[in-house]
């Protein structure tokens, strides 16, 4: 366990391997669960300003959807989410022509219409975050669905929080993300004996 600031990150975080490597799980992880993308109270603000921008990117099912649900559903314990499409794929969620499932949120900011890349919990995805008092809970979150991501990050030497740099710096800034990098290298210091 690594205590850095106001976060408890689980060692499975420098300990296991991850690259997400889309042409084999084909962005499952927008329609397999229970329920859409995790959404911060932050950042359902920014998901009414820049709906209107994104909409043009979305399948008619996603914008009917939201229509039906609203741009986020909130849940029995209080948290919220995106919307679904029939209980499956998130309402933001489109087909390339791969069949391979990516975020119109994230396709409008890649265009430049927007300044918001993604809700953070899909950026920072498989990290899955639990809020307690005081501080948060940064755990890797290890799903079958994403066992080609896991080969990839092995074959390719990279640990998780390597691969979720972005987002990590996104969430928490550079500084904290230094330590981080900081604390892993000493954990992995070879030992001298005395």
């Amino acid at each position: 366990m690594i205590v850095l600031q106001n976060t408890v990150l689980s060692d499975d975080l420098k300990d296991k391997f991850f690259v997400c490597n889309l042409e084999k799980c084909k962005g499952a992880c927008c329609v397999e669960g229970d329920l859409g993308a995790p959404l911060d109270l932050e950042e359902l603000p920014i998901l009414k300003e820049v709906y209107a921008h994104v909409k043009p990117y979305m399948s008619a099912e996603g914008v009917q959807a939201i229509d039906e649900q609203g741009l986020y559903v909130e849940e029995f314990n209080g948290d919220y989410s995106t919307p679904t499409i029939g209980n499956r794929e998130c309402a933001f969620a489109i087909y390339d022509e791969n069949l391979t499932l990516k975020c119109a949120i994230e396709q409008a900011y890649l265009d430049g219409k927007i300044s918001w890349k993604k809700p953070i919990s899909c950026h920072l995805y498989p990290i899955r975050i639990t809020k307690y008092d005081g501080f948060e809970a940064l755990n890797y979150d290890r799903w079958e669905i994403c066992n080609a991501a896991c080969a990839f990050g092995m074959e390719l030497g990279v640990p998780v929080y390597k691969f979720l740099r972005e987002p990590l710096v996104r969430k928490y800034g550079e500084e904290w993300f230094q330590e981080l990098e900081e604390i892993v290298a000493t954990e992995n210091a070879p030992k001298t004996l005395a």
